[in-house]
């Protein structure tokens, strides 16, 4: 993989790094790009409705601007699939969204292969302890069913509270962000990025591009 970093170089001037995930079209994956994305994500877990087939998306893949980051979320991978996949040419960094372990992220690590792991916060306050996991960029996600792209959001506080906490991560903020609300929760929580899946959408699977440029515009400008 040719960067450390999930998200962008740390180089980056940007001060708020920007993912578009749930990208299933070379249509969507442009018009994300064009709007300043620094990332894009593309799902590989077949029950979702943003599930993409490498075999028939490889072409397209393969043909986007090197410099944008193309991020695989998976959920719950065998090692062995895991691999693989990280080692296409397409993809840059990996997004583990499942109950993946302590010790299946070592592994990961142990390998040299970049990647985010994904971390379901709940209604209960404050966040637990977060064992470690290998990487130092940690997505905070709604909890809820399905893995991910519900549209809910958590109560922020719980990711300011481990953003002051643990200035050695990378704190993504996921879960229920769309351009109406994504500049107020990065200005309450401090996030190393953003990721949104359904607050960009016309239905599952299909961006509006309006949407993207206004979160993206929304997120850029979330201090000025």
């Amino acid at each position: 993989m040719a960067r450390d970093s999930v998200f962008a170089e740390e180089t980056t001037e940007r001060s708020i790094r920007v993912k578009i995930c749930g990208i299933t079209n070379a249509t969507d994956a442009l018009d994300a790009i064009a709007a300043g994305a620094d990332a894009l994500g593309f799902n590989f877990f077949p029950p979702s409705p943003r599930y993409i087939d490498i075999s028939t998306a490889r072409t397209w893949l393969s043909e986007l601007p090197r410099e944008i980051v193309k991020i695989a979320v998976l959920v719950n991978p065998t090692l062995a699939e895991t691999i693989e996949l990280a080692q296409m040419p397409f993809i840059d960094a990996l997004q583990l969204h499942g109950n993946e372990s302590p010790d299946f992220c070592a592994a990961l690590a142990e390998r040299g292969i970049a990647f985010a792991k994904a971390v379901p916060v709940g209604e209960e306050g404050p966040l637990a302890a977060i064992p470690s996991f290998s990487t130092r960029t940690i997505l905070l996600d709604s909890c809820a069913a399905g893995f991910g792209g519900s549209g809910r959001t958590f109560p922020w506080e719980s990711a300011a509270t481990l953003v002051k906490a643990r200035s050695d991560l990378r704190v993504v903020l996921a879960g229920g962000l769309t351009p109406e609300n994504v500049a107020s929760a990065i200005r309450q929580v401090l996030p190393f990025g953003v990721d949104v899946t359904s607050g960009v959408e016309r239905s599952p699977g299909h961006k509006d591009p309006h949407r993207v440029q206004a979160f993206i515009e929304a997120a850029r400008g979330s201090f000025r």
